[in-house]
């Protein structure tokens, strides 16, 4: 477990809490959602596949030292992992979406919603590499 630096009380660090958080707040989300779509099996299934993720997590970083790193951010080894894996989970969902168009087109269709969410992510990725590249 990972200790708050600047506390003089020695509470958790509160960092830890924003992904449990996170989870919480999209199975509201999901549950507003359903809910105003007329679709409550999705509403509270959603919710409660949220909120079990989040309880999960909570659990398994008092167990896990890479869960709790992932949760805390504190150590570095971790968070390079991270952005490893994000960065494979990236390059995956991007292929998926550029097979998904090439299907469409190939079909007849007109490749949309593929054609907007790679446009979106590569306006994301220059504006990312702009943005790193002045930062450092």
């Amino acid at each position: 477990m990972s200790i708050d630096e600047g506390s003089a009380h020695g509470t958790r660090s509160w960092k830890r809490w924003i992904t449990p958080g996170a989870a919480v707040l999209g199975g509201l989300v999901y549950l507003v959602s359903g809910w105003s779509g007329g679709d409550r099996t999705f509403a509270f299934g959603g919710l409660a596949v949220m909120l079990a993720l989040a309880v999960a997590l909570v659990l398994l970083a008092r167990r896990s030292e890479t869960v709790a790193g992932l949760l805390d951010g504190k150590d570095e080894r971790i968070n390079h992992i991270d952005g490893e894996a994000t960065g494979i989970a990236g390059r995956t969902l991007m292929a998926a979406v550029v097979i998904g168009f090439v299907v469409e087109i190939a079909q007849g269709q007109d490749g949309h919603p593929y054609d907007m969410l790679a446009m979106i992510a590569g306006v994301a990725y220059v504006l990312a590499l702009v943005v790193l590249r002045i930062r450092r």
